[in-house]
């Protein structure tokens, strides 16, 4: 088996943005009420003319530079998202194209705020196994496309976002441990309800409108109750993977759903807060893109240093949950190209 480390990582956030403050003026909230709830003050938002692939692209290149790498160099590209640019062909076909490099490998992974673990966990298997020698990982969504901005309990929560690593091999692994697991019992805990081949478009008329089909859906509590244990459970079954425990860790980077998840989750594990990388105040929910979103920040302010013990945790739709450890080992964050760069904006949101 060959050692796998991250190189690069990267990330991108649209210019539109949503603070607690426009969506006072859409639904009956306040920005107490939200903060308290959630932790969360903004959210970016992607143009009406922008698509997951649009944001994930820029990541990608970020990364990318931060690895020294060209696209080229890359054996394979993974895109995970709930929100693709369309049911097929797979947005990360889109995103090699994109790159220069159509001919690679490419594929989704589609199991929502999961997905950026998952992915980690595919690439770097196929690196340990000797498929390939590296494997670009995206996480990117652009989740106001599919948010009811009439739906007061929903519409606070998500942003859009992306964010990439590249993983290479290498001879001293640094990927310690992994664990993934995921309950199809009840998708209506957390689902879109149209699209798919249970309610498709085209057997429904204009219900899509009526019953808002075609936007997120969620039960709060289910989803809190899951959501702290499953984080918990999977960051302890990684972590003896690895032959350590909680109080190994230097950082736990957990997917940004909800502060009250991630204060819950760190105190089961009896973690220090201060170990806990949290930037939801600035980018609300983002899916499978807020664990790069997060650890991208948290390495470009200095705080993740070689050697330490970095796990990675999510929990999201499916219900789907995972983590992984990983030892650091240089990786640095890349600069998102300038024709990539546009100042801050009111968000535009369709809220028909």
């Amino acid at each position: 088996m060959y050692g796998v480390r991250i190189a690069g990582i990267g990330s991108y956030a649209p210019a539109g943005v949503l603070t607690n403050q426009d969506l006072e003026r859409l639904v009956d909230t306040t920005d107490e009420w939200i903060v308290q709830r959630t932790g969360m003050r903004r959210r970016h938002i992607a143009a009406p003319d922008q698509a997951t692939s649009d944001i994930a692209v820029p990541a990608a290149l970020a990364a990318l530079d931060a690895a020294g790498k060209q696209p080229k160099d890359v054996g394979a590209i993974i895109v995970a998202t709930a929100t693709p640019d369309y049911l097929f062909p797979a947005t990360a076909c889109i995103v090699g194209d994109r790159l220069g490099v159509a001919g690679t490998p490419a594929f989704d992974i589609s199991i929502a705020c999961s997905g950026f673990v998952y992915g980690l966990t595919t690439g770097a298997s196929l690196i340990r196994g000797g498929m390939y020698e590296s494997v670009l990982v995206i996480g990117a969504e652009t989740l106001s496309k599919i948010v009811d901005y009439t739906d007061r309990s929903t519409c606070v929560l998500f942003g859009d976002g992306a964010g990439a690593a590249v993983l290479e091999r290498c001879k001293d692994d640094r990927f310690l441990g992994a664990t993934l697991g995921a309950d199809g019992a009840d998708p209506t805990v957390l689902y879109l309800p149209g699209g798919g081949s249970r309610t498709p478009y085209s057997s429904v008329n204009g219900e899509f409108h009526d019953k808002r089909l075609g936007f997120v859906h969620m039960q709060g509590q289910s989803v809190f109750k899951v959501a702290v244990n499953m984080m918990a459970a999977s960051t302890t079954a990684a972590l003896a993977q690895a032959g350590l425990t909680p109080d190994d860790i230097d950082f736990i980077v957990p997917h940004q759903a909800n502060a009250r998840i991630i204060d819950a989750t760190v105190k089961m594990l009896k973690v220090s807060p201060d170990k806990c990388v949290v930037n939801i105040q600035e980018y609300g929910n983002t899916s499978s893109a807020s664990i790069p979103l997060a650890l991208a920040e948290a390495v470009a302010a200095g705080r993740v240093k070689d050697g330490n013990i970095v796990v990675l945790v999510a929990f999201g739709g499916g219900l789907s949950w995972g983590a992984n450890v990983w030892r650091w080992d240089g990786a640095r964050v890349g600069k998102v190209p300038a024709s990539y760069a546009q100042p801050e904006r009111a968000a535009q949101v369709a809220t028909a």
